[in-house]
């Protein structure tokens, strides 16, 4: 008697909207992929998605949000490789536990990174910026869309193999650091390809290099870091989708279904492709077993920029 008015309310999720935390900053990379696939998702669930932004602490405040959140399959949340992977390693006292206090419904997308500059900065490649450096240590500011951002880490990956110094300054998301680096105020910057790419089209800065071990169909004529000399570098950003533990099985299943059905329908893959994602997508253990994986290689990075929160 029990299991059957049970089973008959999950049957009905979702009967209202859905909430979707994205742990960043609108106008970045996060927010534009996030807001693109909640329209799409609230297609498949017949509910709307709707989207809200939690900046802040390197993602940490969305995710947490997140974790404490009830269970009932009406908060979602994207998490990427800042926030379950790099902030593991990087925050001495993370605000919420990833393999405890949430569930990785999907892997849904990946991008690369492009290193930028200032257009009055007097290099015009990758090499002519690590000799600038290595000629006025300390003098150059690198911008970051946040702490533990791949912007962040990307930049202490590049200083730590060329052995320069570099300050980093981080932002509450990309779009003030992408102004700042326009305006001079920084000279240069690692940032996802959806959220830079628009500058780098007007000619506002200059793009060196690619983090990707590929060319970006999106920006053909500019090499990867490992093409310009900075050998065995490669940086990909992803990201995905995860509820607060305890949400119920057949939400956790019927949500990894239409994202996985979305990821493979061929108009948003051509739509991601012109944001400059690539699809994942994939089971809950695949999700995970990336999780675990990025979290061991970045936790090394970390540990040798000497790169910490407390």
């Amino acid at each position: 008697m029990l299991a059957s008015p049970f089973a008959h309310a999950h049957a009905a999720w979702p009967d209202r909207p859905v909430r979707l935390i994205v742990p960043s900053a609108a106008g970045g990379s996060p927010d534009i992929l996030c807001r693109y696939l909640a329209s799409e998702l609230a297609k498949r669930l017949g509910q709307p998605v709707v989207v809200e932004n939690r900046p802040g602490a390197a993602g940490n405040i969305g995710i947490q949000a997140v974790a404490r959140s009830e269970p009932d399959g009406y908060t979602l949340g994207y998490g990427n490789i800042a926030t379950l992977a790099i902030n593991r390693a990087l925050f001495a006292d993370l605000p919420y536990n990833v393999e405890r206090d949430l569930i990785p419904v999907v892997a849904a997308t990946t991008t690369s990174n492009l290193l930028v500059v200032n257009r009055d900065l007097p290099v015009k490649n990758v090499a002519e910026l690590i000799a600038y450096a290595k000629a006025n240590p300390g003098k150059l500011t690198m911008a970051s869309a946040g702490n533990g951002t791949t912007s962040h880490l990307g930049g202490e990956l590049f200083k730590t193999t060329e052995k320069i110094d570099v300050l980093h300054v981080p932002y509450r998301g990309s779009p003030q650091a992408i102004q700042d680096v326009i305006g001079g105020s920084v000279q240069l910057m690692f940032d996802n390809l959806p959220s830079i790419l628009p500058s780098v089209n007007a000619g506002s800065v200059r793009a060196l290099a690619v983090t990707a071990t590929t060319r970006s169909p999106l920006s053909p004529t500019v090499p990867t870091m490992q093409e310009a000399g900075v050998a065995g570098y490669e940086m990909q950003a992803w990201g995905g989708f995860v509820l607060p533990a305890g949400t119920p099985e057949p939400v956790v299943q019927r949500l990894n279904q239409e994202f996985n059905a979305m990821l493979a329908d061929d108009a948003v893959k051509k739509k991601l492709g012109e944001l400059a994602f690539e699809t994942i997508g994939g089971s809950q253990q695949d999700f995970r077993a990336l999780i675990d994986r990025e979290t061991r290689k970045w936790a090394v990075v970390v540990k040798e920029s000497g790169a910490r929160i407390d």
